[in-house]
């Protein structure tokens, strides 16, 4: 095999793969989207120019923000391969180190706060999703309607509860199950497209235009019902890491583009004969006999799009906490293979609770379908605006083309939110409060530790004065290494200061070191470590990692080599020290996010265990920070 058809194969492999993480979003979008057009809470009239206009502004949906937008353009804007929102912010906001000017800290709140509303997106795709396909079971027999929302909740916490397990084993058949899914999606449709091929007339734009135009309000309005069908391009560029882009556009336009308009050309053809059947098109294109297993196969489907959600919500939980916007979490690794498969268990109970809490609070993926949405626009409308930043900025594209492109995509997702801020009402302002209250502890949490850094810089000596110091005035020494955790690399880490004020001792060898985040997914190793010495027993080392990985000091100081010899762990101390933080009403915060801050701080995950370092090997000094 020579090498251009292995890589061919390879391609078509994460293509397969890429089927279940990356488009099981999108891909169970036929459960619900289409209905909601017509049967939903604004729903318009089942009649023919109905039928074609929306079948017009689905297709063109699809391909002007999935294919163009996201497939073509937006995953040109990867950070080192690596997807999403952060990793777009980080691409296009560079460098951010000393003070901000008022553009940039815009555009950084922006992007946190797109991050903080794709959390409102992972509780309700998993609910929205489960419950669409159980809903199946309405249309095969009416014996199930009591159990729908049990059977709904039931799977959600099988769901949740063997996350622990890790998602390698599954994963295997995620990819063989998403292409039967996409087949049957096509099948059903063909199936409906034979019966009225009529339908077919809806690939003309025309029919699209002429609905919105002479459809007034209501026409605009059902704008968010027809979102729904591109919901999963924001999760597509999240994942888009895992497989990279030429696997995920193959997967796209061979075979997920096709089922999901066949589908919708079906069910839009079946309006047109039996108008009866809007109250779930999807369920009544199927024949009878096949009912029940369709309803295994959707939910099926629903699981896998709901894990792909999950895992994203694990990625970005792990991206924020290394880029400071939130505290340290525990993380546990499922495979000793692939680095991407985490598990964090308080996000995962959390995720949980709160989709078993949509799922009997609203009862129905009609009322969910009132609450997804508006949190995706905002956050594609923040995607395009980075973008811009990114084109013009960082790529250098003339002014012209990066507004051509940029405000193209910006009208039509400005009218897709406009035609949703009327669910806010309706279940909208779910979405729309989770991510609100994200926002504000990503923000507390990134404000306080800055803060905290200004009080221990205070409280801190320059690291030169220190030395002179020590030079000067030499304390006792004592056999072995200790190593000080510093954050700030121009000071003196307060551990050692307070080592040496109640000590009175000082280690032959002391290590400064300091574990730097870069706005990179993942540092090279050759660039994976810095290290100087200043003299009198004293180095620096500065070990630099991405914001898709977790720092690991043990394996860090295996590298370090102090006079030609390596370190030898067990005779080497690490001091840390703990900060109590202490609400004031001194200048800094308001007084309720120092108390949240101090909350969120006491609860962070111990640095012991954060940075891997071995239990038995530290020593913590504790001391009161006033905010």
């Amino acid at each position: 095999m020579n090498a251009d058809a292995a890589s061919q194969k390879a391609k078509a492999t994460l293509a397969l793969a890429a089927l279940g993480v990356v488009y099981g979003d999108i891909g169970t979008s036929p459960l619900y989207a289409l209905r909601e057009c017509f049967s939903g809470e604004h729903g318009i009239a089942v009649k023919p120019a109905n039928i074609l206009g929306v079948l017009s502004l689905i297709f063109w949906s699809l391909l002007l923000i999935v294919s163009l937008k996201y497939l073509a353009i937006i995953l040109r804007a990867t950070n080192k391969g690596e997807g999403g929102i952060l990793a777009l912010m980080a691409l296009a906001l560079p460098h951010r180190g000393g003070q901000l000017n008022a553009r940039t800290k815009v555009m950084l709140a922006l992007g946190v706060f797109g991050a903080a509303l794709l959390y409102g997106d992972g509780i309700i795709t998993p609910a929205i999703t489960v419950l669409g396909a159980v809903e199946g079971l309405h249309v095969a027999t009416p014996v199930f309607d009591k159990w729908v929302v049990p059977i709904a909740v039931i799977i959600l916490v099988a769901v949740f509860s063997v996350q622990f397990k890790g998602t390698a084993k599954v994963g295997m058949v995620f990819g063989p199950v998403m292409v039967v899914w996409f087949m049957v999606l096509a099948l059903l449709g063909i199936r409906g497209i034979l019966r009225a091929p009529e339908v077919l007339r809806s690939i003309n734009p025309y029919y699209g235009l002429q609905f919105l135009l002479s459809g007034g309000w209501t026409g605009f309005v059902v704008l968010g019902a027809v979102f729904l069908v591109v919901t999963g391009g924001e999760a597509l560029y999240a994942d888009v890491g895992h497989f990279g882009t030429g696997a995920v556009r193959l997967a796209w336009f061979a075979m997920v583009l096709p089922g999901l308009f066949l589908n919708y050309l079906g069910q839009g053809a079946l309006l047109l004969t039996q108008p009866e059947t809007a109250a779930n098109p999807f369920f009544f294109l199927a024949p009878k006999w096949a009912l029940l297993p369709l309803v295994v196969l959707a939910t099926a489907a629903a699981v896998i799009a709901s894990q792909a959600l999950i895992t994203g919500a694990y990625s970005l939980t792990m991206q924020a906490v290394q880029l400071g916007y939130l505290p340290r979490v525990e993380i546990r690794h499922t495979s000793s293979t692939t680095r991407g498969q985490i598990y964090l268990p308080h996000v995962n109970w959390v995720l949980m609770l709160a989709c078993i809490g949509l799922v009997l609070g609203f009862r129905s993926s009609s009322n969910l379908a009132a609450a997804y949405g508006i949190a995706v626009t905002l956050t594609m409308l923040i995607t395009t605006g980075l973008f811009f930043v990114t084109a013009h900025d960082i790529w250098h594209w003339p002014l012209w083309k990066a507004l051509l492109i940029c405000g193209l995509f910006f009208v039509i997702e400005f009218a897709f939110f406009g035609a949703n801020c009327v669910k806010i009402a309706h279940g909208g302002w779910f979405p729309l409060a989770v991510g609100a209250l994200i926002f504000t502890a990503m923000a507390t949490w990134k404000t306080g530790r800055a803060l905290v850094g200004r009080r221990l810089q205070a409280a801190s000596m320059p690291l030169d004065l220190f030395l002179k110091d020590v030079k000067g005035n030499e304390p006792h020494r004592v056999p072995g290494t200790a190593i000080f955790m510093a954050g700030n690399l121009s000071g003196t880490p307060v551990a050692l200061l307070h080592n040496l004020k109640h000590n009175k001792v000082l280690h032959k060898c002391n290590i400064l070191l300091t574990v730097v985040t870069d706005d990179v997914p993942k540092v090279e190793a050759s660039s994976r470590l810095e290290s100087e010495e200043f003299g009198e027993g004293f180095y620096r080392v500065i070990g630099h990692y991405g914001f898709m990985e977790e720092p690991d000091v043990p394996a860090l100081l295996a590298a370090v080599r102090i006079e030609g010899r390596e370190l030898d762990l067990q005779q080497t101390t690490f001091f840390l020290s703990r900060e109590n933080i202490v609400p004031t009403e001194k200048p800094g915060m308001a007084m309720w996010r120092e108390h949240l801050f101090a909350a969120m701080s006491r609860n962070a995950q111990s640095a012991t265990q954060f940075f891997n370092l071995p239990a038995n090997r530290v020593v913590e000094l504790g001391m009161h920070v006033e905010m």
